[in-house]
């Protein structure tokens, strides 16, 4: 299981919080190099006690310039570019992985709140599409993980897990036999909708879209499925991984060589780095070179595939108990219930204002905007427009528009001289000179309408308070007639007789009436 480290680095003091992480061996770079970091050690200390020891003066010579050409051409190699590309896309492709996983909790929320029904038929139901669900995803983990293919071998254990029956599994055997290239994860996702369909048939889904949604998320859950064999049988590719590997352990290879204390005596500058007396004890920069860079290498073999036994890989066997343990209790214990509604402390108050802390000193002040303390003082404003002449000039004027006196807005416009010609039409903006004649001229008429917009305007307010009056009645008027055309008839015999006897009197009343009209216009 991925090591979680997330509590001891949730606060950085003093000189850092990855210090105290550096002690632990699970999970570590020391576990995980130690073997080949000793190989490296005890190749070098061979090749150093062979140049001191053991070889002849002429050898000697042979060996001192293998290690100048393995020193002068060792760091040709692009080791940190080939292998820091390499381990960023080992990364990406370990988290969207571990992404990529299918969680049946959706799917279990959707058949608890839309697969109605208390009876045990409605319970077997729902209880068994969260067991296939979980079955499909327990047998792709057996076609890519280790892990789990050894705790589930084969269907038996499945059905001895509780995830699998009999007649399911012969059915699967079956399917097996006649098409073995293909492998039947999806089997178990198909029963699901099945059942999901004979649940809306029989009425315990309500309608189609809740059967639609639920459709969906056992689509959605199969993709995921599908996506995880996609990324057990699609690797990054071969030529890649054999590239960064041969650049690692080639250059350290030749830095066994290259990196020797020699006793090379021919003088100058470049040969003093050959005899310097540290390195002649224990390669201190060639050790901490190997651990970064193959520790770096290391990091990409066990996250190239976390399906695995590493100590970074994903912990399924809790995956599979998990799922099962929780989609029965989404779907069958809390099926259709809740706490009872009862008020929070908040009622009366609408919304708290401040919410409480264990202590009173942890509570922080709220985040402000960027520009919340911003000094605006320093900001300097325009003073003078270089379009002053081409503006609108706008002069409030008060007059009274409605009950109480307002604000009139008048746009005064600077007169224009249109000069038309055949070929175009000019205009010039006339001077100061003919506006201030051109407000004179307005100024009388101002001064009139000033005195007579009272007048006119309560005028007008009047009419339109009239003729909303009148809309007003005309509205209810209709509405009475609408009220009276669908109340209900009466039902007695005598109430209806009476209406009928009602009616036909004031006809022959209208009638008799008319005709008296009549002769008395002959007579005239």
């Amino acid at each position: 299981m991925t090591v979680s480290y997330t509590a001891e680095v949730a606060s950085c003091r003093h000189f850092g919080c990855f210090w105290k992480l550096l002690a632990r061996w699970r999970a570590s770079i020391y576990k995980i190099i130690w073997v080949d970091l000793l190989a490296f050690l005890a190749s070098f200390y061979c090749m150093a006690l062979l140049y001191r020891y053991v070889l002849r003066d002429s050898d000697k010579v042979i060996f001192e310039d293998i290690v100048v050409y393995c020193h002068s051409y060792g760091n040709l190699i692009p080791l940190s570019f080939v292998l820091g590309f390499y381990v960023s896309i080992i990364v990406d492709r370990w988290w969207n992985q571990y992404i990529t996983v299918p969680w049946p909790d959706p799917l279990a929320v959707y058949v608890s709140a839309l697969v109605r029904g208390q009876d045990e038929h409605g319970r077997l139901m729902r209880r068994t599409i969260m067991r296939y669900v979980c079955l499909a995803l327990t047998m792709v983990l057996t076609m890519i993980s280790p892990v789990i293919k050894r705790r589930f071998p084969s269907y038996d254990y499945l059905i001895e897990a509780g995830m699998l029956n009999a007649n399911e599994a012969n059915i699967i055997k079956a399917m097996d036999a006649k098409f073995p290239k293909h492998p039947k994860y999806w089997m178990p996702i198909m029963w699901a909708s099945s059942i999901v369909t004979r649940a809306r048939k029989e009425g315990r889904i309500w309608d189609d879209f809740s059967l639609k949604s639920m459709i969906d998320e056992l689509n959605k859950f199969r993709a995921g499925c599908n996506m995880l064999i996609h990324y057990d049988t699609i690797s990054v590719p071969l030529v890649y991984t054999q590239v960064v590997t041969l650049a690692v352990y080639t250059y350290f290879m030749a830095a066994i060589f290259g990196h020797q204390w020699i006793d090379k005596q021919s003088g100058g500058e470049s040969e003093s780095r050959y005899r310097n007396v540290i390195n002649y004890y224990f390669p201190v920069f060639s050790t901490l070179e190997f651990f970064f860079f193959m520790g770096w290498l290391k990091v990409a073999e066990t996250l190239i595939c976390p399906f695995g036994d590493d100590d970074d890989d994903f912990e399924l066997n809790w995956l599979i108990d998990r799922n099962l343990q929780v989609s029965y209790l989404i779907v069958d214990e809390m099926h259709n219930d809740h706490p009872e509604l009862v008020r929070d402390q908040y009622w009366d108050e609408v919304f708290p204002n401040e919410l409480p802390y264990a202590a009173e000193a942890q509570r922080a002040e709220h985040p402000e905007a960027s520009t919340a303390r911003m000094d605006l003082s320093k900001i300097s404003t325009l003073t003078s427009n270089p379009y002053k002449a081409h503006s609108v000039d706008l002069e409030p004027d008060w007059t009274d528009f409605d009950d109480e006196d307002g604000n009139e807005l008048r746009i005064r416009f600077a007169p224009h001289e249109i000069n038309p010609s055949r070929s175009s039409v000019s205009i010039s903006v006339s001077s100061d000179e003919h506006f201030s004649r051109f407000e004179e001229d307005l100024g009388e008429e101002e001064h009139l309408s000033r005195e007579t917009s009272k007048d006119d305007f309560a005028r007008l307010k009047a009419e339109r308070e009239r003729e909303r009056m009148t809309r007003q009645i005309h509205h209810a008027a209709m509405t009475l007639e609408l009220m009276k055309g669908e109340a209900p008839a009466e039902t007695s015999s005598g109430g209806a007789s009476e209406q009928d006897n009602g009616r036909q009197t004031r006809k022959d009343t209208e009638i008799q009436t008319d005709k008296s009209h009549i002769s008395k216009k002959k007579d005239k």
